[in-house]
Parts: C-alpha cells; sequence; structure tokens
C-alpha cells in the first residue's frame, strides 16, 4: 500500500479496513471505494482466497485512467482468534492508522441441526457475526487515529427485530439472560437453549447492535465524537452461487432456490450486491453520515421493488442498556479466557 497522509477528509483518500470484502456487498463496496481512490485493508481467510479476490478485482476493475485506490489482503480467518492476533500484529508493523473500520462479514447456516464450531470451540455463527469482530474492535482501536475524524460501520440486519417482517418468520431474536454465553464456550445459543440455525443468526445481529450501541456509550464517556453506524442492507439474494446464502444452500439447496425465486422474482423484495454495496461505501465516505454517537440505517422495502434508506428504530432488547453492558463483559470475560 502506497505510504499517504491520514488526514480524515472526505475528498482525500481513506484507509478503510473492511471484512467480509471478498464477495458479496463487502466486495461491491470496495470496488465503489477503490474506483474513488481510496485505499483498502481487506483481510481473507487465507492465500487463496487473497489471491482470488485480487484477481476479481482486477477483472472488475475500471479502465486504467481512474483514480484507483491500494489494496492490501493480509490473512485472517474469523472463525480463529488467533488469527486476529496475527493481523492486528502486521498493522502495528506497518505502521498503518484507520481511518474506517467496516465489520461487515456475516455467516448463516439455516437448516443445519447441529452446531459448527470456531477453533476454540465456539458456536460458529456468534463466533464469527459477532465475538470475532468484538475482539478485532478492541485490537485495532490503537490503531484508529481519533484526530482524523474515524467512523466504525456493523452490518446488522432487521431480523434482529422480532416485529421486522424478516424477524417475525420462524424463530425470534432473543438473548434471553445470556445464560449460554455465561456458561463458557461450548454452548449452543446465546440463552442457553438447544441449537437452532436460523435464530442464531438473528441472535447474532441483535448482538451486532447491542455491541454498536456500547461501544458508542463508550466513546461518548471518553468524550470522543466517533461515529458507530449498524446499518441492515434488506434482503439481499444474489443469481449466482456467491454471497451471504452460500453457506445455507449446502444444507438446503432446493428451499434456497425456491425461497430466491419467489422473494426476489416474484414478490421483488429484494435488493442486490450491487445496490447494497453502493450503499455501505456511502456510509463509509460521505461526510453526511458523521453524526457523533450510535446510528442505524435500514433499507427498507416500501413497495414491490422499491426501497429507502433511512435512520430507523432498532428493536425493543436492542435498546436494552442492561443487556448491552452484559454482552459487552460477558464477550470480554469469554475471551479473556481463551486467551488464558
Amino acid at each position: 500500500m502506497k505510504e499517504k497522509s491520514n488526514i480524515f477528509n472526505r475528498d482525500k483518500p481513506l484507509t478503510i479496513m473492511i471484512t467480509g470484502g471478498s464477495s458479496g456487498i463487502g466486495f461491491q463496496a470496495v470496488l465503489k471505494l477503490i474506483s474513488l481512490g481510496h485505499n483498502i485493508i481487506l483481510p481473507c481467510k487465507n492465500i487463496s482466497r487473497a489471491n482470488e479476490v485480487l484477481t476479481n478485482l482486477f477483472n472488475h476493475s475500471l479502465d486504467e485512467s481512474s483514480n484507483k485506490g491500494e489494496i492490501y489482503t493480509p490473512i485472517m480467518d474469523l472463525s480463529d482468534l488467533s488469527s486476529i492476533d496475527s493481523l492486528c500484529s502486521e498493522v502495528k508493523n506497518r505502521r498503518w492508522t484507520i481511518d474506517v473500520l467496516i465489520l461487515n462479514a456475516g455467516l448463516q447456516y439455516t437448516g443445519s441441526k447441529t452446531p459448527r464450531r470456531s477453533t476454540q470451540g465456539i458456536e460458529l455463527t456468534f463466533a464469527v457475526n459477532h465475538l470475532s469482530h468484538f475482539y478485532l474492535t478492541q485490537k485495532i482501536l490503537p490503531f484508529i487515529d481519533i484526530r482524523n475524524d474515524p467512523k466504525i460501520i456493523i452490518t446488522s440486519s432487521e431480523v434482529h427485530n422480532p416485529n421486522s417482517g424478516g424477524g417475525k418468520v420462524g424463530a425470534k431474536a432473543s438473548l434471553g439472560k445470556l445464560k449460554g454465553l455465561e456458561s463458557g464456550a461450548g454452548f449452543e445459543m446465546i440463552d442457553g437453549n438447544k441449537f437452532n440455525a436460523d435464530k442464531a443468526y438473528k441472535d447474532s445481529k441483535l448482538c451486532n447492535i447491542l455491541f454498536a450501541r456500547k461501544l458508542s456509550d463508550n466513546f461518548m464517556k471518553k468524550k470522543l465524537s466517533i461515529p458507530v453506524i449498524a446499518w441492515a442492507p434488506g434482503l439481499v439474494i444474489s443469481r449466482d452461487n456467491q454471497g451471504f446464502f452460500r453457506y445455507s444452500r449446502k444444507y438446503n439447496q432446493l428451499g434456497q432456490i425456491l425461497f430466491a425465486f419467489l422473494a426476489r422474482d416474484i414478490l421483488k423484495i429484494t435488493t442486490s450486491n450491487k445496490k447494497a454495496g453502493l450503499l455501505l461505501s456511502n456510509l463509509a465516505c460521505l461526510s453526511k453520515y458523521t453524526k457523533p454517537g450510535f446510528n442505524y440505517y435500514s433499507n427498507k422495502i416500501i413497495s414491490s421493488g422499491k426501497f429507502i434508506f433511512e435512520e430507523t428504530e432498532i428493536s425493543n432488547d436492542a435498546q436494552r442498556g442492561d443487556l448491552s453492558d452484559n454482552l459487552w463483559e460477558l464477550s470480554k470475560s469469554l475471551i479473556d479466557k481463551i486467551n488464558k
């Protein structure tokens, strides 16, 4: 990556770290941000994936006269907390400072009857969607210069809210009293109940917002005016085998095909990776999204094929200060035990 000034000016190149940038929404956001001249740190799971991403970016690149930013693809596996340590050591050694941190990676394996586990033995949805991002944020904060007007962006979902369209379908998001998380790494569900893959995903999206709120509260207590933005891209279903639903297709391919056809082609309640990626790139670099504190935006459908992206109220559980406090402390405690 080229050396550059880190003066945070929305008209000048930013250094942006994004997880989940190798496919789907994240990849489309990276394409847009690079075309605008911004510099991207895009952690990839392994060298093979990093090379694939670089090839895809080259194949999608604009003409050579465009003001492209630089891209670097260090190795980081969100299913392994020790991999986050290695990434942050590399950031330190290269003396990078980061203007925008985008926590976009996520997985869902709806249809599975049994939990998958991270390297540290944690249920994989919770590990990747929440805990690893929680840990990455703590480790990367020293490399975010508050003088550069930074921001942190977290991709959540409307399904965190039991009263939303997607949140009403199937098991609803609810963390209970966090009994599962409290019990240690071997839990199946955060609330202590038996594994439900669909609910595990919804719960993780609720965790995203609770984490964002608590992080913002911590900044405000330190008199740091850092925007912490959580956002919901809407229902995104691509026509290929890439993107978010690639995991769920392994467990219920026919069901996923039928659901995609109904939602995308008949009801027209889905958006595309490209459109959602543009929203994410706008959150990262437009000055209109710099309001200090916690902010939540949702890409809401208003009629068949039509969406509006606006600031939206979060669910009742997501507004609970006691829940955000407890989630923070138990997440920290779990990581501390693992790192002993």
